[in-house]
């Protein structure tokens, strides 16, 4: 049985996914919803861009959640390959005064949307992604805001619940979510330092103290505060048994996440333009590990791109 979301997290979410975002998004979204019409539902801002607050250094990262794979693309090839293995990115960029706002951009439907922040997905892909920060930059209606920020608030009450049982039965909110985010870059083929996890947290403390504390309502398993700590701490009672399954669990979505991120890898070949310069670009730029592309691997993009993935595992491009 699903536990009801609190009404608090649910505010918290809502205050955090309303706050502005940088005024050159405007073009983006609205490029966005002049290419895909009405099918879209709502679009989210998240990631490095988001929380440095700024949209033209680097890439911006968006979700375009639409009614239907098939009324987005127009393309039945497309809309499979969405459903199969969602989602498809696409790469976007807009003439901004005197320069050019870039961005990479998933699409969804919000039904899968709506799954994936919950236990009804079983990786972390998207649950872990939207439990951090988000701006919700469009949304069709204001019943789809109550979904989405619904959907935000379930991401945070599934991540807590799927880490809980991964950390000491005494604990506080930056031990949390410093291991649940540790454990899921490590179910992807993720490029960032070692550190990146406890830096996101620490900038962002007061968010994740709050939202923590809210979500404990919701959670399966039985969590008291101790009251007087500082930082406020917490203590759960979770048996050794559901301890080993859920480390059991984390197991295999560390597998499953690296070959479902190889496929995403691939798939990205034929909907990014640009994709495996871009790939290369991102892993050099979060790790600093650099491999050139050489013209023979840029010919045959699909034997090229195992080839770049080798010599990048043995040089430490990602983990």
């Amino acid at each position: 049985m699903t536990v009801p979301l609190p009404d608090e997290l649910i505010r918290l979410i809502q205050q955090e996914s309303s706050k502005d975002a940088p005024a050159g998004l405007n073009l983006l979204v609205e490029t966005i919803l002049a290419q895909y019409g009405e099918t879209v539902q709502a679009i989210l801002f998240y990631g490095s861009c988001m929380r440095a607050g700024q949209e033209t250094e680097g890439i911006v990262d968006l979700y375009v959640l639409v009614d239907t794979y098939l009324s987005a693309h127009g393309h039945a090839g497309l809309a499979l390959l969405n459903w199969l293995l969602p989602p498809n990115v696409f790469y976007m960029e807009v003439p901004d005064g005197g320069g050019v706002v870039r961005a990479k951009y998933a699409v969804l439907t919000l039904a899968d949307f709506q799954r994936g922040t919950s236990t009804a997905w079983f990786h972390s892909y998207l649950w872990a992604r939207f439990a951090q920060p988000v701006r919700l930059l469009y949304a069709r209606s204001e019943e789809t805001a109550q979904q989405i920020n619904a959907a935000l608030a379930r991401a945070v009450v599934t991540f807590v619940g799927c880490v809980l049982p991964q950390i000491s039965s005494r604990f506080s909110a930056r031990e949390l979510w410093h291991r649940g985010l540790f454990l899921s870059y490590r179910s992807e083929l993720r490029v960032e330092t070692q550190d990146q996890p406890i830096r996101l947290v620490d900038g962002a403390k007061r968010y994740y103290d709050m939202i923590t504390r809210s979500a404990m309502a919701a959670v399966p398993f039985a969590v008291e505060t101790i009251h007087g700590s500082d930082p406020v701490s917490y203590r759960s009672n979770i048996s050794g048994y559901r301890r080993f399954i859920n480390r059991l669990a984390w197991q295999v979505r560390r597998v499953q996440g690296k070959c479902l991120s190889v496929l995403r890898l691939l798939k990205g070949l034929f909907t990014f333009k640009g994709g495996l310069d871009y790939i290369l670009w991102k892993i050099e730029r979060h790790s600093g590990v650099g491999i050139p592309f050489d013209s023979v691997l840029r010919k045959h993009p699909l034997s090229g791109v195992w080839v770049i993935l080798w010599r990048l595992y043995r040089r430490g491009g990602f983990r």
